[in-house]
């Protein structure tokens, strides 16, 4: 059984989910602010918050996925989650960055703290050669905190995803191992 590692930031404990989360990983991320901006996962109840929590263990054990609960450093509540969803071939060295924000912990610089350092994770412990990201092109905030860890837009893809029965355009960014070594060194 592989070890599941916990990165710290200066604010943050980033650490493995665990299944007594699931009450705050309900309130959290079933949260209709929450789930509006997300493209499938809605943790509207404590059944899939546990379902979901146990998942994030499975697919570790695989090393297709790595997902970290984002906590305050000094009183480990649980403000959000961020991960990386490594690609099937992994030869590619390619993930996608996911991650969100408790309402009450938005607008704070949690997300671009805890997305920084999974990025760092990404590229300095599992050699990533390229890490990206889509969002929703209405989540400005979203498109803020990528642009805040290094990442440049690649492309939009307009009416790419259908939620609550709309259409919805996805922006896509990324950033390149060499980027972020480069950034990383000045």
């Amino acid at each position: 059984m592989k070890e599941y590692p916990t990165l710290l930031t200066e604010r943050l404990f980033l650490r493995p989910f665990i299944i007594s989360d699931a009450k705050d990983v309900q309130r959290l991320g079933g949260d209709p602010s929450v789930v509006d901006m997300l493209f499938t996962l809605n943790l509207c109840t404590l059944g899939v918050a546990r379902q979901w929590i146990c998942h994030q263990h499975e697919h570790f054990e695989k090393g297709d996925w790595v997902n970290f609960a984002i906590t305050d450093i000094d009183r480990g509540f649980l403000m959000g989650s961020v991960g990386l969803d490594i690609d099937f071939d992994r030869r590619e060295k390619t993930a996608e960055i996911a991650y969100w924000i408790g309402r009450p912990y938005r607008g704070k610089g949690y997300a671009t703290e805890a997305a920084h350092a999974i990025i760092q994770y990404g590229f300095k412990k599992l050699y990533l050669q390229r890490i990206y990201a889509r969002y929703l092109v209405r989540n400005k905030a979203s498109g803020r905190v990528l642009e805040k860890i290094g990442m440049t837009r690649e492309n939009c893809f307009h009416q790419r995803l259908k939620k609550h029965g709309k259409w919805e355009n996805l922006e896509t960014m990324r950033i390149l191992r060499h980027e972020f070594m480069e950034r990383s060194e000045s």
